[in-house]
């Protein structure tokens, strides 16, 4: 007798990872996967808070620690100021960011950002700060997933996409 159509346990497999994306969807969409917001996130002694220890993290700071297990990964060049001017190139930015998808504006100062980015499926959160560091006449930034160990390049990528945006203004 031929056998036609699937087996049964590919059936079963196909079945359980559609179950499983449904309930990964409905836990993001609950807010189960957008972490907890970080309490010790702004400028302490002229630093942004380290990078993580697991390589979901960016910081153009990550130097100052030289002994930090993700230093490598987490490096990131600042970004340069528009014309030399600090609080200017801070101002662009919070125009950029007014445009960038998923972004949330939290606390705006005339040196200082702290935005939230959420995914629009899973709603993933990832923390981005940017200072005007005045004694190096830079931008720092720091950008950090909530959750997860790996954050598959995102963070790096969404520093480069707004230091691109931001030369090009």
């Amino acid at each position: 007798m031929k056998r036609t159509g699937m087996p049964k346990f590919l059936q079963w497999l196909g079945i359980g990872v559609a179950v499983l994306a449904a309930l990964l969807w409905v836990a993001g969409q609950i807010g189960l996967l957008a972490g907890t917001p970080p309490s010790e996130l702004g400028v302490r002694n002229g630093k942004l808070v380290r990078p993580l220890e697991t390589p979901n993290s960016v910081s153009s700071q990550a130097g100052l620690w030289p002994d930090h297990p993700q230093r490598e990964y987490a490096d990131i060049a600042p970004l340069a100021l528009l014309r030399g001017d600090g609080p200017a190139t801070i101002a662009r930015l919070k125009t950029l960011l007014a445009t960038e998808p998923g972004a949330t504006l939290i606390d705006s100062r005339a040196d200082y950002l702290y935005v939230q980015y959420t995914t629009r499926v899973l709603k993933f959160v990832d923390d981005v700060e940017f200072w005007f560091d005045p004694g190096n006449k830079v931008i720092q930034v720091r950008s950090a997933s909530r959750i997860g160990r790996s954050d598959l390049g995102t963070n790096r990528q969404r520093i480069e996409a707004l230091r691109q945006r931001l030369s090009a203004s």
